[in-house]
């Protein structure tokens, strides 16, 4: 049977980073309490200098700045392109990884996975947008000031900016209508 849970920011725990470099705001994780029973966790940052990143061994990363000018990642010594808002970058979060900023402090967003226990799909929206998906777990994450979703079969979800709708024990072929930005994560455990 399928479960809605409409997460608000301004409940979101903050947590020191694995690395102590600064906060995270965790939005919310399939299972677990510590920084390494999860199997898959979606969170914010705030990334105030440029410097290191934890590492996730056994984990894929897939981030994206949410404020900010954005910012340029050295990842196992390879420069990435420039990420600039609403720009998703993938990466395995075993890898030695810093950020270079390209101006001031910035905001991002992450999924970290683990890919032996799930495969996920993270895409970016803005406008009016009908989907469909057979993910058993879906995550809405609403980017601007006033989303709305209406999933088949339940009542319309008004989503303030950076809340999050969650939508586990999906069963069959899901048809959601959003308006505004949002990032759609589809998580299906193996």
């Amino acid at each position: 049977m399928t479960q809605l849970q409409l997460l608000r920011a301004q409940d979101y725990p903050r947590m020191p980073w694995k690395n102590g470099g600064g906060f995270t705001e965790e939005i919310t994780r399939d299972a677990g309490d510590s920084l390494d029973g999860f199997g898959w966790r979606l969170s914010i940052a705030d990334i105030e200098e440029s410097g290191g990143f934890s590492s996730f061994t056994g984990y894929q990363r897939i981030i994206t700045v949410l404020q900010g000018d954005g910012m340029r990642l050295l990842v196992d010594g390879q420069a990435s392109r420039p990420l600039l808002p609403f720009d998703a970058f993938a990466f395995n979060g075993e890898s030695q990884v810093s950020c270079k900023l390209l101006g001031g402090a910035i905001r991002d967003f992450n999924l970290i996975y683990a890919p032996q226990r799930y495969r996920a799909r993270l895409q970016w929206f803005d406008g009016s947008n009908r989907l469909f998906s057979s993910a058993s777990t879906l995550l809405l994450f609403a980017a601007s000031t006033h989303v709305e979703v209406g999933l088949a079969g339940e009542e319309t979800q008004q989503l303030g900016r950076y809340d999050c709708l969650r939508v586990d024990g999906n069963e069959g072929l899901l048809e959601v209508d959003v308006q505004g930005r949002f990032c759609l994560i589809e998580l299906i455990s193996h």
